[in-house]
C-alpha cells in the first residue's frame, strides 16, 4: 500500500523527539525480556522433561502441601504471580505517562490490532466448543507472551525497524490489560461482600498514604495484603492485587526505579518458576478424543497461530485504509504480519487463564499442551517467515 504524506506524518516528522524518547526508554526493558524468554524457554523444557520421565514425582513436588494446607503450586500462582502482575500495572502506569500509550498517534494502531487479536482467536474457540464445560476456555488463546515473542524477534536482529519492536511491546502490554479485565469478570468466583470491603479498605490505605507522601515501600506491605486477600475473599483473583497497587502507583521516578528493579527477578525467577511449576504436561497420558479434548485442542491451537495474525492484520489494514491511523514510518505490510505470527505465542497468560477455565484436569492438561504446540508454532513461522519476509 503506498503511503503518501498526510497532517499526520508531518505532526510526527515534526516531533520526532517522541518516538525516539519512547524507543530509548523500552531499549533495557525488550533486553531483559530477551533473556528472560530465554530462562523461560530453559524452565519450560525442563518442566516437560521431568513430567514425561517421572509424571509422579513431578506432581507431587507442587502439588504437596508446603505451609499449612496449601499446595507449592498456589504459593507460586496466585503468590509470586502477584509481583509479576505488579510490574505488568507499573509497565502500563509507565506506558501511559511517558510511552507508547501516552500518544494516540503511536497507540492507535497496535491498540486496534491487539483488540482484534483478542476477538478473533476467542470467536474461533467459541466456534470449536460450545458444551459449556469447554467453552469455559474460550479466552485461553487470546493473550501474548511479551518475553517469549520479544525473544524471537530478537533472533531477526537488525532485519527488523526498531519501530516495531515497539508495536510489539505496545501490543502485549494492550493484551495484559485486556487479559486482565478478563480475569476479573469472566473468571471471577462466587462473590462475597466482605471481601469488597477489605478489598476497598486496602485501596483507600494505599491512597491516603501516598497522599500523604509516604515513601517506605515496606509501609506498603500491610495494605497491599489487604488488597490481596479482600480480592481473594470476594471471588476475585488475588494477583490483581498486584495490577492495582502498580495502577496506583505515581509515574514518578521511584516508581521506574522500583519498575527497573522488580523487572529481572519477574523475569528471570518469578516467570520460570510459573512455568516450572505448570508446563509440565504427561504428553504419553493425553487423549484428545472424548470429553471435548479435541475441540479444546483445536480451539486454542487455531486461535493463536490461525486467529491472532488473522485479527492483528485485518484490523490494521481496515484501519489504515479507513484513515483512522497510518503505518509507522520504515514498516511495511510483512512486518505487520510478522506482528500478527509473533502475537500468537501465548505461554505464560494463556497457561494462567487455562488455570483458572478448567477445574477438570484432563481438560487442563489438554489446554496447557496445546498452548505449548501453538506458541511453538507461532514461533517458528514468525522466525522462518520473518527472515523470509525481511530479506533485504
Amino acid at each position: 500500500m503506498d503511503r503518501q504524506t498526510t497532517p499526520i506524518t508531518a505532526k510526527r516528522a515534526a516531533h520526532p523527539s517522541l518516538l525516539r524518547r519512547i524507543l530509548i526508554s523500552i531499549e533495557s526493558f525488550l533486553r531483559v525480556e530477551t533473556a528472560g524468554g530465554i530462562t523461560l524457554l530453559v524452565a519450560t523444557a525442563i518442566a516437560l522433561l521431568w513430567a514425561n520421565l517421572s509424571a509422579r514425582t513431578y506432581e507431587l513436588s507442587w502439588s504437596t502441601a508446603f505451609i499449612g494446607t496449601q499446595p507449592l503450586r498456589i504459593y507460586i500462582n496466585d503468590g509470586l504471580m502477584t509481583v509479576f502482575f505488579l510490574v505488568v500495572g507499573l509497565e502500563i502506569r509507565h506506558e501511559m505517562r511517558y510511552g507508547a500509550l501516552s500518544d494516540a498517534r503511536i497507540a492507535t494502531l497496535p491498540i486496534i490490532a491487539a483488540i482484534a487479536g483478542v476477538l478473533t482467536p476467542a470467536l474461533i474457540y467459541l466456534l470449536l466448543n460450545t458444551a459449556p464445560i469447554t467453552r469455559a476456555g474460550w479466552a485461553v488463546p487470546t493473550a501474548t507472551d511479551i518475553a517469549f515473542a520479544v525473544g524471537i524477534l530478537s533472533l531477526l536482529g537488525k532485519r527488523v525497524p526498531p519501530v516495531l519492536r515497539l508495536l510489539l511491546l505496545t501490543l502485549a502490554i494492550i493484551d495484559d490489560i485486556v487479559a486482565i479485565i478478563i480475569i476479573a469478570t469472566a473468571y471471577s468466583r462466587s462473590m462475597e461482600f466482605s471481601g469488597f470491603v477489605l478489598a476497598a479498605c486496602g485501596t483507600l490505605a494505599v491512597w491516603l498514604m501516598q497522599r500523604l507522601k509516604v515513601r517506605s515501600r515496606p509501609a506498603y506491605l500491610l495494605p497491599g495484603l489487604l488488597l490481596w486477600v479482600g480480592l481473594m475473599r470476594a471471588g476475585i483473583h488475588p494477583t490483581l492485587a498486584g495490577v492495582i497497587l502498580g495502577m496506583m502507583a505515581p509515574a514518578t521516578a521511584a516508581s521506574s526505579h522500583l519498575l527497573r528493579r522488580l523487572h529481572p527477578w519477574v523475569a528471570y525467577a518469578i516467570m520460570p518458576l510459573f512455568a516450572l511449576a505448570n508446563a509440565g504436561v504427561d504428553l504419553s497420558a493425553l487423549s484428545f478424543s472424548g470429553g471435548g479434548a479435541f475441540g479444546v485442542k483445536m480451539g486454542i491451537i487455531l486461535g493463536l497461530v490461525l486467529g491472532k495474525p488473522l485479527g492483528i492484520v485485518l484490523a490494521s489494514a481496515v484501519a489504515v485504509r479507513t484513515k483512522v491511523c497510518e503505518l509507522p514510518q520504515d514498516l511495511h505490510w510483512r512486518h505487520i504480519v510478522l506482528l500478527g505470527c509473533l502475537g500468537g505465542i501465548g505461554f505464560t497468560m494463556s497457561i494462567f487463564i487455562a488455570n483458572l477455565a478448567f477445574a477438570d484436569s484432563a481438560l487442563l492438561a489438554t489446554a496447557k499442551s496445546a498452548v505449548l504446540v501453538a506458541s511453538t508454532l507461532a514461533a517458528l513461522v514468525a522466525l522462518v517467515g520473518g527472515k523470509a519476509w525481511t530479506r533485504q
